[in-house]
């Protein structure tokens, strides 16, 4: 017959491992969060870039629709100015 006993280090080793575990796995998701978020803003900053640079070699309403979405301005006249200060950076 075999007899074990089970210490209480083992358990508290155990505990302090699932802990680092735990600790971990919620940093690794708020890291890819937080690298999901910057790449959107990227992405976001981009498409305003591209629609400007269309927009300054083609007057279409195509383009000025689309960075109306994406800048939240209304008039011709505000996208035109915020693509020439966009284009200046």
């Amino acid at each position: 017959m075999k007899f074990e006993l089970k210490t209480e280090t083992e358990n508290y080793s155990k505990s302090i491992s699932q802990f680092f575990g735990i600790v971990f796995c919620i940093s690794l998701i708020i890291i890819l969060c937080d690298v999901a978020l910057e790449l959107g803003i990227i992405s976001r900053n981009h498409k305003i870039e591209y629609n400007c640079r269309l927009l300054s070699v083609e007057k279409s309403k195509i383009h000025f629709k689309k960075l109306s979405r994406l800048s939240n301005l209304k008039s011709k006249q505000q996208i035109w100015e915020f693509c020439r200060e966009f284009l200046k950076y």
